[in-house]
């Protein structure tokens, strides 16, 4: 659980016993760093969950932690090392965090273990002072093991190790710190594709290197993929993976997200199939998608209207990979609409990063197969995604091989495609309301206007971007000089910027705008326009070019 949410957390712990759940872990916004809890308001909401999913027959409940914290919560005595960095060599402060952990776990003293984000954080261990611990790798596992004194040796708790990583090279140097860590007794959770939860990603296939009893993280909330505000019902898409690593001996079980922040949670919503379908496949490794589907509809809206609405959700999937992505990169800023200036669908995000060769077959009415340096990220990406620095550091074969270039080469034949995709997403999302509207009869009328606000936020959302991306692309175009400023283009650019100010009306005016969370769905209304005025009226980064209305 992410949500501080009372009320939604008691309904989450609720549901733990139907979805065969015996791990939980509090993590975000109820306790993101330990030393939260020394906060009076933190600690009680920790105390109080940890109570109620152990009286609900929850075994372990685990808190989230990273370390290092903040370089400014460290004494300044320790901070000895050149330009002001903690001197790692110094017993003391090794004495002082022992303690500080031990005062930390005094506070929660009925949870049953931590899971630690040791990567990357805070004052980042690996950018401290050390003549004994002389690479990255070594400082790291240095810091798990002082934590394991505490939390493993000391009180017999469970510590989880979250693996991380922005590209491969920095799954390596995780993996390897891991290989470090001198206590046999700590664990690893792993997410179920590496970096970050796209569709497209592939397994993490590092999880089959991990020497340790090893949880994967499902995000069945979909934080890049509709957060529950539109259908993200996509059980096959966590089944399947779960299928892989159940084939990996040090795979013990797994996590699922349920919420993206506040009340955002998936529990009580279509969305909560992927709950299911998890809990499902764990019981029965056999079961197909379809009995998924059909049985969560039946189970939640009623045996008559099982058909039609377990239809309907099964084509979640390929709408969101028809919406939130464009020819197989996610271009959603977490869900939200922003392509352009978020700069991480097109460099850091990217599945190629992931895929050797780095290529894939994109449907949705499109039918091609794609590389993705050389086709999708060099013609759609902005040029200062391109020279923003990432690429470099994050994937410099993409530049060293000449798979991206410093220039703006979006042209009319991927304005098709990309047009072409997200009517493909409208028709889908489309026929899924058809199949709502025609089982009213069949359903509650509770249930029906679930249902049916689910699917229409998702029309309205698929149309957006069809509209959004007709103008923005067609823009990109359109700036690249005089011989690309035809009529014809200023008609697709203007047709967009029509539609997409229609649209934001009618989403600023719709009555079931979702639950509160990450992505506030009625922002994407503002975003549409931020577009029209800057497409309209001239964009600054595009030397102030208008286009004018046919």
């Amino acid at each position: 659980m992410l949500s501080d949410s009372e009320a939604g957390a008691g309904e989450v712990i609720a549901a733990t016993a139907e979805h065969r759940i015996n791990h939980l872990q509090l993590s975000h916004d109820i306790v993101h760093d330990l030393r939260e809890v020394k906060e009076p308001a933190r600690r009680a909401q920790v105390n109080r969950l940890t109570g109620l999913a152990h009286r609900s027959g929850v075994a372990e409940v685990v808190v989230w932690d990273h370390s290092l914290y903040g370089l400014s919560y460290y004494p300044e005595r320790f901070r000895t090392g050149p330009g002001g960095t903690i001197d790692l060599d110094n017993p003391a402060f090794w004495e002082w965090f022992r303690q500080d952990y031990r005062t930390m776990l005094d506070l929660v003293p009925d949870i049953d273990g931590l899971t630690l984000t040791f990567i990357e954080t805070g004052a980042r261990v690996e950018n401290q002072h050390s003549t004994r611990l002389r690479t990255a790798e070594q400082k790291l596992a240095y810091l798990v093991d002082q934590v394991a004194d505490v939390v493993v040796e000391e009180r017999g708790l469970n510590l989880y190790l979250r693996t991380f990583g922005y590209y491969p090279a920095e799954m390596a140097r995780t993996i390897g710190a891991i290989d470090l860590v001198t206590n046999r007794q700590v664990r690893v959770m792993a997410k179920e594709v590496p970096h970050d939860f796209f569709l497209t990603h592939p397994n993490d296939t590092t999880v089959a290197r991990i020497g340790r009893p090893t949880l994967i993280e499902y995000d069945t909330a979909g934080e890049y993929n509709g957060q529950g505000k539109i259908a993200n019902a996509m059980p096959e898409s966590h089944v399947d993976r779960m299928r892989y690593y159940r084939t990996l001996p040090n795979v013990i079980g797994y996590v699922a997200r349920t919420d993206r922040y506040r009340e955002s949670r998936i529990v009580g919503t279509p969305t909560e199939i992927n709950l299911y379908g998890l809990a499902r496949a764990d019981a029965d490794p056999s079961v197909q998608t379809w009995q998924i589907y059909r049985e969560f509809a039946a189970k939640e809206y009623g045996r008559p209207a099982a058909a039609r609405v377990g239809r309907a959700l099964s084509r979640s999937r390929e709408i969101v990979l028809s919406v939130l992505y464009s020819l197989g990169t996610n271009n959603a800023n977490h869900s939200k609409l922003d392509y352009e200036p978020y700069c991480s669908s097109y460099h850091r995000s990217v599945s190629g990063k992931w895929i050797d060769p780095p290529e894939v077959t994109v449907g949705h009415g499109v039918n091609r197969r794609f590389h993705y340096w050389k086709d999708i990220v060099d013609t759609i990406a902005p040029v200062s995604c391109k020279t923003d620095g990432v690429l470099r550091r994050e994937a410099p074969h993409v530049l060293d091989n000449g798979w991206v270039t410093p220039r703006n080469k979006m042209d009319l034949t991927y304005l098709g495609y990309l047009v072409a995709e997200k009517e493909h997403g409208i028709r889908l999302a489309e026929e899924s309301l058809a199949d709502i509207v025609a089982a009213e009869r069949m359903l509650a009328p509770e249930h029906f206007r679930q249902l049916r606000a689910y699917f229409e936020r998702t029309v309205l959302t698929a149309r957006l971007h069809h509209a959004v991306t007709k103008a923005y692309y067609g823009y990109r175009v359109y700036v690249r000089g005089p011989e690309h400023q035809t009529a014809e283009l200023r008609r697709t650019i203007w047709s967009g910027l029509d539609a997409a100010k229609e649209l934001a009306a009618r989403i600023r005016s719709y009555p079931d705008p979702a639950a509160s969370g990450e992505w506030n769905w009625v922002v994407d209304a503002a975003q549409a326009g931020t577009y029209h005025t800057r497409i309209s009226q001239g964009w600054d980064r595009y030397g102030g070019i208008a286009v004018p209305r046919p």
